[in-house]
């Protein structure tokens, strides 16, 4: 019940922040913290391009989909995975036949340190490190594919003691970023935007988690917005995916 009343006073306290800007954006976009970088890239060619303006909120997909089931006023969902826009789709919240997949994340372990561990696998297993961030799997896709990596190396259980969760994957970035731990599982798209160099990564094979599906979709209460459909249509087109795919992304074609 408690938790239920803040996602409904979180989506109230949204509601008012966004009426007051809501004349100044054709577009209000939720869109999956990992995804921030790219989507400011995204959003400067979308306005070059059309003359619209979008804005975005930012957040873990957990988060940002509790807070669309309670009223936010947003146009579009940019998920991190595809389970929270086909619920939508399937409670009515989502618009039919607007959901598709806009990209496919990469999990990477990373450091800022170079040299933190030349073989990852072996260094994960030594637990020669105090702490080792993740995003919370609850709450983030890629919180929830760095738990599959580690059950895959039988390292999740013995590990526990030392993972650092962060509430979003920007969040768990931000931790190592900052040296509050010493490596992390991110989103290679972030270390791609870190502007310091790649330092110590390792992108995680693909064998070892569930594909990243990050998944778009219409929101109902704007099926009529044409700015809206326009950002959708430009997110399928040949400028967005190169911006994506170059961030550290694969798209489909």
């Amino acid at each position: 019940m408690l938790r239920k009343y803040c996602y409904q006073l979180a989506g109230l306290c949204l509601l008012l922040t966004f009426s007051g800007i809501a004349h100044a954006a054709d577009v209000r976009i939720a869109v999956a913290a990992n995804f921030t970088d790219t989507t400011r890239d995204l959003i400067a060619a979308f306005t070059e391009a059309t003359g619209l303006e979008a804005v975005a909120s930012y957040g873990s997909t957990g988060k940002l989909y509790a807070q669309i089931d309670n009223g936010a006023p947003f146009d579009v969902f940019l998920a991190a995975d595809s389970e929270r826009p086909m619920i939508l789709e399937k409670s009515g919240q989502g618009v039919a036949d607007t959901r598709f997949t806009y990209a496919q994340g990469k999990l990477a372990l990373w450091s800022p340190a170079p040299g933190t561990f030349e073989d990852p696998e072996s260094w994960l297993g030594s637990g020669d490190f105090s702490r080792l961030a993740i995003a919370n799997p609850k709450t983030a896709p890629y919180g929830l594919a760095a738990q599959q990596v580690l059950s895959e190396m039988r390292l999740w259980e013995p590990l526990q003691e030392r993972l650092v969760r962060g509430d979003s994957i920007a969040q768990t970035f931000q931790f190592v970023a900052t040296a509050n731990a010493e490596s992390g599982f991110v989103a290679l798209s972030q270390v791609r935007a870190w502007n310091e160099g790649e330092g110590s990564l390792w992108l995680v094979p693909q064998a070892y988690y569930a594909p990243i599906e990050q998944q778009a979709i219409l929101l109902t209460r704007s099926e009529s917005n044409a700015a809206a459909r326009q950002w959708l249509e430009f997110l399928r087109g040949p400028k967005a995916r190169d911006i994506i795919e170059k961030s550290g992304y694969e798209t489909e074609h």
